[in-house]
């Protein structure tokens, strides 16, 4: 697999993420260690968690696995804080560097390779949340920062405010949501991202699932839109826009003779300032089917036709 460098950092990651939203929940051990396996034989690094995922089990799994399934050296480890269990912010320097050495140690290693604030608290005064990303690489727990889920003016003035004197720790990376259903970071965060020197991380690249196609003739009984707590996740997306563009993706898949979700995420994956995408799934199987993706680049008149069907 590609390897990228993220942002203008000297940080090289797999140009495809492993995402362990899942893991120590829908995702049981045996399954999680089966995705890992896959994904590190297919050349990929990068791994994706927070401390909040599964209420730290993901965390907590991924860290059973690190060593005895792969060497700690050969893994990007990225994780999240800020967010906390019932679902408030809090980007103090207590809560941070506290979350941060609870993760070090479900995690089972002495650091992270990206540490993340997971959203923005307009609570706390921005210069006290930043400068723990400095203590955390300062005393080597981190080895780069990044941030999630910022919109591009607080992307913008974190990001600044780190570069304004030596020594600071720099925002090398913005994890945020990004697909074929969902291009509004065009506007201003993909902008900003590439004037600072930021790497972009997508999300949901799949659509939250829905350009898998696997919802083009209604939501299917084992599907997580069919699960309450899932469904306000999915339905936007499930609109006449949205259709329309799956018969696209569909259609294009159809023609090359690959899947539509090797279509949809090769589209993002290739998209300017984007380092890698960071995709989730419950099983083995569904990250097997993810991972045929590395070897589809779109034509260059399938990705026109897929930037016109999806632009607002």
């Amino acid at each position: 697999m590609e390897q990228r460098h993220l942002g203008r950092s000297g940080l090289a990651v797999s140009r495809l993420g492993l995402g362990t939203m899942t893991w120590g929940g829908d995702t049981e051990v045996e399954d999680a260690a089966a995705q890992l396996t896959a994904f590190v034989e297919a050349g990929g690094t990068l791994v994706d968690t927070a401390d909040v995922y599964c209420g730290g089990e993901s965390e907590r799994v991924l860290g059973s696995l690190v060593g005895q399934l792969v060497a700690r050296d050969d893994l990007v480890i990225a994780t999240k804080a800020v967010l906390t269990a019932d679902g408030t912010r809090d980007a103090s320097r207590r809560h941070l560097l506290r979350a941060l050495d609870a993760s070090l140690e479900r995690l089972g290693t002495d650091h992270v390779d990206l540490w993340q604030l997971h959203a923005y608290d307009a609570r706390t005064p921005l210069e006290e949340t930043l400068s723990a990303l400095d203590d955390a690489v300062a005393s080597g727990r981190a080895r780069y920062a990044g941030v999630s889920h910022f919109a591009a003016w607080e992307l913008a003035r974190a990001a600044t405010w780190q570069r304004a004197w030596p020594g600071r720790t720099p925002i090398v990376s913005t994890q945020v949501e990004y697909s074929l259903l969902r291009r509004d970071i065009e506007d201003d965060v993909l902008p900003a991202c590439a004037e600072l020197g930021v790497g972009v991380l997508p999300c949901s690249p799949l659509g939250r699932g829905v350009l898998t196609g696997k919802y083009r003739t209604g939501i299917p009984a084992d599907s997580r839109a069919a699960s309450p707590h899932y469904a306000e996740f999915v339905q936007p997306y499930l609109s006449e826009r949205g259709a329309q563009i799956v018969e696209s993706v569909s259609t294009a898949a159809e023609g090359l003779g690959v899947s539509p979700v090797a279509v949809a995420l090769s589209w993002v994956r290739d998209r300017p300032g984007v380092t890698a995408p960071v995709v989730g799934a419950r099983t083995a199987a569904q990250l097997t089917a993810i991972l045929k993706a590395e070897d589809v680049t779109l034509p260059t008149e399938i990705r026109d036709a897929l930037d016109d069907v999806s632009s607002d």
